[in-house]
């Protein structure tokens, strides 16, 4: 295993940095730029230029790991326009196709069809904030004020969302339509039977990333995280036996799922470890579980990052730990110190546990 780091829409400067932390590997998100846009629905991207742009990026001494496909609305546009859908999913299938004529190898996809679920910033250590879901507190106000779309970094403002508008940073200019746990699963059965299809047939992998936040029984607002549970990870990797198609494991998502994670995170880290199918982890600590919790700095959570780091091991495990979804505060706007204290911290426990190594190539 090794140390990866997400970087959105970097410049020269943040490579720099990063290469200066030690970081040789990243997993890149460049969503509404020139590279690659969203805008209402999914669009061509060009074999050339993502060429040209994973060369620039490795010039600085890193591999690119891992680069974002953003499937936009297609999941919730499946349920309401699914001829609307299909052209989409026919586009992400050439967008799949370009990324490994480019050199990229792996793409990473979220399953959300809204966005991140946040209801507050709990008070963390030193004055810090925490991004943090509290089911019991919830309200639309909040919702809109603290979810987020994308990784990395909790704030809507920065990944350019449109959470002040809409419920759960949601991407859609139509009304959300209720999703049910069959038309959940009815939506992603959909995209995974194209994506899956393309991605076999370039020799690309497909990391899905896990519903976040796990909704209580019966859903939130109408909505259903059907891949907000183990067990639902477990149906989602049963929809295809392609080895292209597995996980992004969001080890915090997972945490979400139990009442008490530090109690079941090692079992569930290795059962989902000796799969063959993660692709990437999100390697982030929360303190509480399902239905209410922070995110905070990896090394006071409730589950033992150590232990989870020998799970990983045990499982067969040997790609890259990407530290995510760090506190906020007005000391460190851009997370930048915080990222960095979050990326040692995961080197050092991977030393630790004589789990380091660099892949060749």
């Amino acid at each position: 295993m090794y140390i990866s780091e997400q970087l959105l829409n970097p410049d020269e400067r943040r490579l720099r940095l990063s290469a200066q932390l030690g970081v040789e590997h990243v997993v890149l998100d460049n969503r509404g730029t020139e590279l690659v846009s969203a805008q209402g629905g999914v669009s061509e991207w060009d074999a050339g230029k993502l060429a040209a742009y994973r060369r620039w990026v490795e010039s600085h001494g890193m591999k690119l790991d891992v680069f974002a496909l953003d499937v936009g609305s297609i999941l919730l546009d499946s349920l309401v326009d699914l001829e609307g859908a299909r052209r989409q999913r026919d586009t992400l299938a050439r967008n799949i196709q370009r990324a490994a004529e480019a050199g990229i190898t792996c793409l990473k996809y979220n399953v959300q069809m809204v966005g991140i679920t946040r209801t507050a910033l709990k008070p963390g250590r030193g004055g810090a904030r925490n991004s943090g879901f509290v089911h019991a507190d919830y309200s639309p106000e909040d919702d809109r004020r603290h979810s987020y779309w994308g990784v990395g970094y909790p704030s809507n403002q920065e990944e350019g969302g449109s959470a002040s508008a809409m419920l759960c940073g949601q991407k859609m200019a139509r009304a959300v339509p209720p999703v049910s746990v069959q038309a959940g699963w009815d939506a992603i059965e959909f995209l995974v039977e194209g994506l899956v299809t393309a991605a076999d047939r370039a020799g690309v992998r497909l990391a899905c990333h896990p519903h976040d936040p796990a909704y209580p029984v019966g859903g939130l607002n109408g909505i259903e995280h059907v891949v907000g549970s183990v067990d639902g990870l477990r149906r989602f990797l049963a929809l295809s036996p392609s080895r292209n198609h597995g996980l992004n494991f969001c080890q915090g998502t997972v945490a979400e799922m139990f009442e008490r994670p530090g109690r079941h995170m090692t079992a569930v880290i290795e059962e989902f470890a000796r799969t063959g199918r993660i692709f990437m982890v999100h390697f982030r600590n929360i303190r509480g579980g399902y239905l209410d919790f922070e995110e905070v700095f990896p090394d006071e959570g409730d589950v033992d990052m150590y232990e989870a780091v020998k799970a990983y091991q045990r499982g067969g495990y040997a790609g890259p730990l990407c530290p995510d979804h760090v506190p906020v505060s007005d000391i460190d706007a851009g997370r930048e110190r915080f990222m960095s204290f979050a990326l040692g911290y995961t080197r050092g426990l991977l030393q630790a546990a004589g789990a380091w190594s660099t892949p060749a190539g």
